[in-house]
């Protein structure tokens, strides 16, 4: 089971750092914004999306076959 963490200020987890530095997003600040923010990593561990929550799995899942 996983503990909270903090995705966004000084005591944002280091993974969360990383990604919003590879992906900052399209606004005013890079933070997560809410719930369900997602990242689309590669087999290379780049970080080549990022998501805002109304997007679905099934519409990420079509960007995969691209990456595989």
């Amino acid at each position: 089971m996983f503990s909270k963490i903090e995705v966004n200020g000084e005591n944002e987890a280091p993974l969360y750092t990383w990604l919003k530095a590879e992906q900052p997003g399209e606004g005013d600040t890079a933070d997560i914004t809410w719930n369900f923010e997602k990242f689309l990593v590669n087999a290379s561990g780049e970080v080549v999306a990022r998501f805002a929550p109304p997007v679905t799995p099934e519409e990420i899942a079509e960007q995969l076959p691209n990456l595989l």
